[in-house]
């Protein structure tokens, strides 16, 4: 199947699209070169933000780097929102600049447009993951400029691996080179005669020079930019099993995650929030609050009230018993009419974009035979453990803010604007968040802590949310309709007509950033049009639906109910053909290398064929990110239900950096998958939803977990991220386990509304 070309048109990237070949060759030389992390010397383009901050007879080579005669310091630009990422992309820096863990702090970066993401170009260039062809690589090119001129700041779409890979390790490098040579120059050896170690300078005669003790004198030589990352058969960190670096802290109760952080002097706050998403309150009475142990104040802010405490559990208490009057929602108020805004939503006039279309469908579709399906998918939401939270200062200077957050200059920008301020007179902390799955990438708590810091002047605030308020004022995943055709012919798929309807969760996170797209929403096609099997006829179109509650990006976002319909769909057409699941797969997929990852699950499961005797096995293949991942689950139907009994996994990351946290991340995702797909839904009533905690909207149990069984491969040409891909093919491949066991399907999420599980 030959993968197709479009035309790149992006209004935001203006005379970008002009780049040459030649222009991106140069911008992959810039980025391992060093002018895409910058440099204190002046000759990067987005500047070295460590310098302004330094002690004294300190030095920084870069923005990941800093050394004091006290310390060694290593940023980790993206947040850790507990997928690992703040031990994997310093230990590359590690790699290169010889430290061992234990020799230095990590610290997180701050606001500045040096930390812009390049993994992102791949992501956002409008051409097939697996399409290495010049235009491809063109648009990918001109995209990166973009997010260099943007210093688009954000950890996301399993970017941070892709991101870091590179200019970490250069990162490192730079450092070790310029300390080598300013030992050169104080011992007058040659940079060829010496080498580094656990974090020392060793000269020729086995003299150990400190890092930390070399910091005044590197700081007044040029950076040593001529530099090339270290071959991978040298590695001693990268690529080799290891503890995380944050394990050990968290297993003892030692990290602090922002919750847990205090100030001197700090009040405590809880809210209530309008559970009709984004509209104002209307009236309130706070008396019995104001009477209630602990409680300072009580606060009225944009869409709600807040309560100022003496602790926490006071402020959520109070702010409990104040009887509001909310404004009603703008979406319907009841669950059943969402739904009816979605399956009207297939029209000409919310059209999103045909986003790929092969062949003659309409005329292939009137021979055959004729496969239909409709797939749904309900709102979902983040439930991390760690609720939402954060301090905010105000004074007459400015804004102070620390929370654990995913867009440090977006958190800037938000808070700012909520209080009249410039971003500049915001400072963002960003701290270790005890999850996220895109609940932090949106700002329910920024705007509103930065609105009571304003009304508490020159006093620390601690905001948390309630558990019910965090559940009832996240943005939950898209809702989504998928309405599929098909036809098989003579055992073969020849036409597919894939057509979804969704509220788009990537515009409306844009929006809410202060940064609109009129674009056509790409996560509604991820998982939908990139489908990589040889169908002749293939067509992909996705609906915008409006008037619906806000959503937002969610662990694999679009893909994780795009791939479910897909899958599923695809699955119900090799059925319809007679042919079998695995093999079916393998024979029509048209990459190599995904063909490969394909033939290697079907290896690991010991794909045979229907097992018999209640016993059932599916298979999903879903590329989410560029990284393509391939399940099989195997279930049992007992006399009580369905029970999970085995998942096997293969994923293509091109390089593995760190096996044990690559196995843990992959395993997470598909209990992830399966947890939501079987047991969680939210549903709207009078405005508001209905599922306030967990017991409401439960994941997976541990007595329901399966045996998962991992392999990752590194044939992909890239290098991929592992956080969300694995997601996304969980819900159909136990979709299509259930059929092969029972003969029943499954079209809807979550499962248990149709099906027991045991």
């Amino acid at each position: 199947m030959r993968l197709p070309q479009e035309r790149w048109r992006r209004s935001r990237m203006g005379d970008l699209q002009r780049i040459s070949r030649r222009a991106f060759v140069f911008g992959s030389a810039a980025v391992a070169g060093g002018i895409a992390f910058g440099s204190y010397s002046g000759a990067a383009a987005n500047g070295n933000p460590l310098a302004a901050s330094l002690g004294p007879n300190s030095v920084t080579f870069n923005p990941w780097v800093e050394i004091s005669p006290e310390k060694i310091t290593l940023i980790a630009q993206h947040a850790d929102i507990g997928q690992g990422v703040g031990s994997a992309q310093v230990i590359l820096i590690a790699e290169e600049l010889d430290l061992d863990p234990g020799q230095f702090e990590i610290r997180f970066a701050g606001p500045s447009p040096a930390y812009f993401n390049t993994g992102f170009k791949d992501e956002f260039a409008p051409f097939l993951a697996a399409d290495q062809g010049a235009a491809a690589e063109e648009a990918r090119a001109a995209t990166l400029e973009y997010l260099r001129k943007t210093g688009l700041q954000m950890t996301g779409g399993s970017s941070t691996i892709p991101d870091t890979y590179e200019k970490c390790r250069v990162a490192g490098a730079v450092a070790r080179e310029t300390l080598k040579a300013t030992a050169a120059k104080r011992s007058g050896v040659a940079v060829a005669d010496i080498r580094t170690q656990s974090g020392d300078v060793i000269l020729p005669d086995g003299t150990k020079i400190p890092y930390v003790q070399l910091a005044a004198e590197a700081a007044t030589i040029p950076p040593v930019f001529d530099v090339k990352p270290r071959e991978a058969s040298t590695w001693r960190l990268v690529g080799k099993p290891m503890m995380r670096l944050d394990i050990k802290s968290k297993v003892m109760g030692e990290l602090k995650f922002g919750i847990d952080q205090k100030m001197d002097g700090m009040l405590y706050a809880s809210v209530k929030l309008n559970p009709a998403k984004g509209q104002p309150l209307q009236s309130y009475d706070a008396s019995k609050a104001l009477k209630m142990p602990g409680v300072k104040k009580v606060l009225e802010i944009k869409n709600g009230v807040a309560v100022i405490s003496t602790n926490s559990w006071y402020a959520m208490k109070a702010v409990a018993a104040i009887d509001c009057k909310w404004a009603p929602s703008t979406y319907p108020a009841e669950q059943a009419g969402h739904w009816k805004v979605l399956e009207n939503s297939f029209k000409p006039e919310f059209l999103g974009k045909e986003w790929r279309k092969i062949g003659d469908v309409d005329a292939a579709l009137k021979t055959g035979k004729l496969v239909e399906a409709e797939y749904r998918a309900p709102y979902v939401a983040h439930q991390p453990l760690e609720p939402l939270n954060g301090i905010g200062l105000v004074t007459d200077k400015g804004m102070e803010i620390w929370v654990g957050h995913q867009s440090p200059r977006f958190v800037q920008s938000v808070a700012a604007k909520a209080i009249g301020l410039k971003p500049e007179q915001v400072t963002f902390h960003n701290q270790w968040t005890g999850g996220s799955f895109g609940h932090r990438l949106e700002y329910e708590n920024v705007r509103v802590l930065a609105e009571i810091a304003n009304q508490m002047k020159g006093t620390p605030i601690k905001l948390v949310f309630s558990r019910e308020e965090d559940f009832i004022q996240d943005i939950p995943r898209q809702i989504a309709i998928a309405r599929h055709k098909g036809k098989v012919e003579n055992g073969k798929i020849v036409a597919a007509d894939l057509k979804l309807a969704s509220t788009a969760p990537l515009n409306g996170l844009l929006e809410r950033s202060g940064v609109p797209s009129k674009d056509p929403d790409a996560q509604l096609a991820a998982g939908h049009w990139n489908v990589y099997y040889d169908i002749p006829n293939f067509r992909a179109t996705t609906y915008e639906a409006r008037g619906l509650s806000p959503s937002t990006t969610w662990r694999s976002v679009g893909a994780s109910t795009a791939g479910f319909f897909t899958e599923s769909f695809i699955d119900e057409m090799i059925h319809a053909a007679g042919l079998d699941p695995m093999k079916a797969r393998i024979e029509m997929c048209a990459i190599p290398t995904y063909r490969k990852l394909l033939e290697t699950l079907a290896e690991m499961s010991d794909w045979k064929g229907p097992l018999g005797n209640g016993k059932g096995r599916g298979v999903a293949f879903v590329e989410a990110f560029g990284t393509p991942t391939a399940e099989v689950v195997e279930v049992t139907a007992t006399d009580k239900g369905i029970r999970i009994d085995k998942v096997w996994v293969a994923v293509d990351v091109g390089k593995v950096v760190d096996p044990v946290n690559f196995e843990n991340q992959v395993q997470g995702g598909v209990i992830w998958g399966l947890g939501h797909a079987i047991n969680c839904e939210l549903t709207y009533a009078k405005g508001g939803v209905q599922q306030t905690n967990y017991n409401h909207h439960e994941a997976m149990r541990i007595y329901q977990c399966p045996v998962i069984e991992v392999r990752g491969l590194e044939n992909d040409p890239k290098v991929r991220g592992v956080g969300e891909p694995p997601v996304p093919p969980a819900a159909p491949a136990l979709a299509n386990a259930i059929f092969a066991a029972t003969g029943k399907r499954i079209r809807e999420m979550p499962f248990n509304k149709f099906i027991d599980f045991v």
